[in-house]
């Protein structure tokens, strides 16, 4: 009898893990999504690439105030905070490195008076501190506390960490190819976050 309860308890618990990590990733790939595509959009050739948000025009605004640089950092920061929570493997880095750029453009709108863009903002500053939330056992390891909940392991973390690059080298590709051939640009692109996502589930998350 003891041991049909306590396989109902592992059971009910098992469901309650999965449950939790399909929303958190589920967050992380929305997230991420967005502002990787936000990010190419604004990289690819005549801005041919299908982004959620803007504006795809920053370069050329910035480009008169001699901060065209700035604009183009931007964007290769969109994309690759963008990859790291779409693609899964990085999750906590990619949560990590959104918080300010959230907190950037929270305070960029607002200062210009942007009318709704500022709710949006905030709502996706939430979900980020959501998966920051969800990763307080590993920051607080890192910072030199101790924890109780067990941090899983990476599987084969060397060879699946050069297959995520890979899969990022082809993304980035992607951008300069797209001035030549738009079709091979998506191709490549493509290719590049299913190699990664598949370092994830051979791997797991580091």
């Amino acid at each position: 009898m003891e041991t049909q309860v306590d396989a109902h308890v592992s059971h009910f618990a098992f469901k309650q893990v999965n449950k939790k990590a399909f929303v958190l990733n589920g967050i992380s790939i929305f997230l991420g999504f967005i502002f990787f595509s936000s990010g190419l959009a604004k990289l690819f050739f005549e801005h041919k690439f299908p982004g959620l948000i803007g504006p795809v025009w920053l370069e050329a605004r910035l480009e008169e105030y001699n901060l065209g640089l700035f604009a183009r950092f931007v964007a290769y920061a969109q994309v690759t905070i963008g990859f790291l929570l779409l693609t899964l493997r990085y999750r906590t880095l990619g949560a990590i490195s959104l918080l300010p750029m959230l907190l950037n453009i929270l305070v960029i709108t607002i200062s210009l008076d942007w009318q709704g863009t500022p709710y949006v903002i905030a709502v996706f500053l939430v979900l980020n501190l959501l998966l920051l939330l969800a990763e307080a056992p590993k920051l607080l390891h890192l910072i030199g506390f101790k924890t109780t909940l067990p941090i899983q392991a990476s599987q084969n973390p060397g060879k699946m960490g050069l297959l995520w690059l890979s899969g990022f080298a082809l993304v980035l590709l992607s951008i300069n190819i797209s001035y030549f051939n738009l079709q091979l640009a998506y191709i490549f692109n493509a290719t590049g976050v299913f190699t990664a996502l598949y370092s994830f589930y051979k791997g797991g998350r580091v």
